[in-house]
């Protein structure tokens, strides 16, 4: 007499427990697709916003040329009628005014770029390649309108005709000029290391691309139903 044979077990089913597993990371990952799709205005945005940015930013340049006339020290001159033709020559030959009038400038100028970084990126907080580069090419041609700007407010440039209206021996102010043409850049460098800090410290941060499903935080199975016998990886009991 023979014993029954023990019937095989059902075939497990691991279509339903794998749609269960992939169903968290494939909707994580539309999700932060849809997100990443709708993230940002658009380029054409973006570039429009961007030269809007470079306008303004040029447009204060000429604060920064009347701030620069009114403060910049004045370089003292005095004219001299030497055989029936004029002479002009600096009346404090070892003063600094000259290096004060280029100081003025670039501090100035380092100060508008600190203050036009901080309200472009309080104004466009998402920052971007086309407002960084508007707001560098906005502060050099600012630099550019601040120095033509205070040079036009300032004393006229014919120094012998000033001379001859003042008269022989009276001091006058010389035209204001700017030696030191690297100070056209304290701008638009101001303006890019100080956005760079701010969107490094204050900028928004993008979202994670694939976030962890409930089976990946501290190894656990995700709850779900299962059929047949065994465990949930479809490993059968042995009996």
């Amino acid at each position: 007499m023979t014993a029954p044979l023990t019937p095989p077990p059902p075939p497990h089913d691991h279509s339903s427990h794998r749609r269960h597993r992939q169903t968290p990371l494939f909707a994580g990952a539309q999700a932060w697709g849809g997100s990443y799709g709708q993230d940002g205005p658009g380029m054409r945005t973006e570039v429009r916003e961007a030269v809007v940015t470079a306008v303004g930013v040029t447009i204060a340049g000429a604060l920064l040329g009347v701030a620069w006339w009114w403060l910049a020290p004045r370089v003292p001159l005095v004219g001299e009628a030497v055989d029936g033709s004029w002479v002009v020559y600096l009346k404090d030959t070892e003063g600094e005014q000259a290096i004060g009038v280029d100081g003025t400038f670039t501090l100035l100028a380092l100060a508008f770029g600190a203050l036009s970084a901080v309200l472009v990126f309080l104004l466009r907080r998402r920052g971007g390649v086309p407002l960084v580069v508007a707001l560098g090419v906005g502060g050099l041609l600012g630099s550019l309108l601040a120095w033509r700007t205070g040079v036009w407010l300032g004393p006229g440039q014919d120094v012998i005709a000033h001379a001859k209206e003042v008269g022989k021996g009276v001091t006058f102010p010389a035209p204001l000029k700017l030696g030191a043409k690297g100070a056209l850049l304290a701008w638009p460098l101001a303006a890019l290391l100080v956005h760079l800090g701010l969107t490094a410290l204050f900028g928004p941060r993008d979202p994670e691309p694939f976030p962890q499903g409930p089976h990946q935080q501290g190894g656990a199975h995700p709850q779900g139903p299962y059929e047949g016998p065994g465990d949930p990886y479809g490993k059968p009991h042995r009996t």
